[in-house]
């Protein structure tokens, strides 16, 4: 079995449009709706890419990927609890398409409240809703809150490329990204409820500073943690709940620059790259503690975690 991702993180077009599609703006441009021509572009490209992968090889599975992380409303104040679901809307716009083949009714409202008016071919409606994807794959760092309240609103944590209320229940990594495991197994179950088709979680880690100590060794319990407590999330929505999940990759398995940032400092490897971030190092590479966690983790298949 071949498994292949059409477009990687694909919402991130409405929050990087330059990184998720390519685009630049000229002075005075319409960018709703610029960004959801290209976001109908790519999710028709996603279909014909599927289409073709099926015609190679029947065999083949081809799946989205979304940036995820469900948005809680920050209160029980029902403004919020709706908040908190037009913002996950914003999100699950791109793979509603590519699970079902066809906008959902709140994005033809949202079109018609924009005045988007998307360029389209007679045959994109048919291709879309007879080339959906086998499976919906993510990546998820963490959770996020939504709120109406100005107050509220204000208390964002950092670091994120989709800004967020800083969660008071959360710890957050020295990024300001907040640490969810819950909200994992949260965002599983949220995927499965409304697709019903395999998952598969294709990026999840820690960004964090390493340090080498004198013996040369990294000392990363940090991120052993942090992904211990995530698999054990995965786990449990997989024994306890009963989702379909086809695999877990973590990101990633050596140290590179981050896309978020552009910064070596802020490291996600198993395996320690000499290099800063004015690129001075011998890019000579070293086993962190994590790397042979992780391979004890990979032979028991998940069975030990310590």
């Amino acid at each position: 079995m071949t498994y292949w991702i059409t477009f990687n993180e694909i919402n991130m077009l409405l929050h990087l449009p330059f990184m998720g599609a390519g685009i630049r703006f000229t002075e005075g441009e319409d960018e709703t709706q610029v960004k959801y021509q290209a976001a109908h572009n790519e999710l028709v490209a996603s279909a014909m890419a599927t289409r073709l992968a099926h015609q190679i090889n029947p065999d083949f599975k081809v799946g989205c990927m979304l940036a995820a992380g469900n948005f809680y409303p920050y209160s029980c104040n029902p403004e919020d609890v709706w908040e908190s679901i037009k913002k996950d809307r914003d999100n699950y716009f791109f793979i509603d398409v590519q699970a079902r083949g066809e906008y959902p009714a709140y994005a033809k409202k949202m079109f018609e409240r924009e005045g988007i008016k998307l360029e389209r071919s007679p045959e994109d409606d048919e291709i879309l809703k007879e080339h959906t994807v086998d499976f919906i794959s993510f990546s998820y760092y963490a959770s996020r809150c939504a709120s109406t309240s100005e107050e509220i609103t204000t208390k964002s944590t950092s670091g994120n490329v989709m800004k967020s209320i800083k969660n008071p229940y959360l710890k957050e990594s020295e990024w300001g990204w907040q640490i969810d495991p819950l909200g994992l197994r949260i965002t599983l179950n949220t995927l499965y409820d409304r697709y019903q088709k395999p998952l598969f979680i294709v990026e999840n880690g820690l960004g964090a500073v390493d340090s080498l100590e004198e013996d040369g060794s990294i000392i990363d319990d940090y991120r052993i943690s942090y992904l211990e407590e995530h698999i054990k999330a995965m786990m449990e929505a997989v024994d306890e709940d009963g989702v379909d999940l086809l695999g877990y990759t973590p990101w990633g398995c050596i140290d590179l620059v981050s896309a978020s940032t552009g910064e070596m400092k802020k490291r996600y490897g198993f395996i320690y790259v000499d290099k800063d971030n004015e690129g001075n190092g011998t890019l000579k590479r070293s086993r962190k503690k994590s790397f042979e966690w992780y391979k004890n983790v990979i032979a028991s298949n998940g069975a030990v975690l310590k």
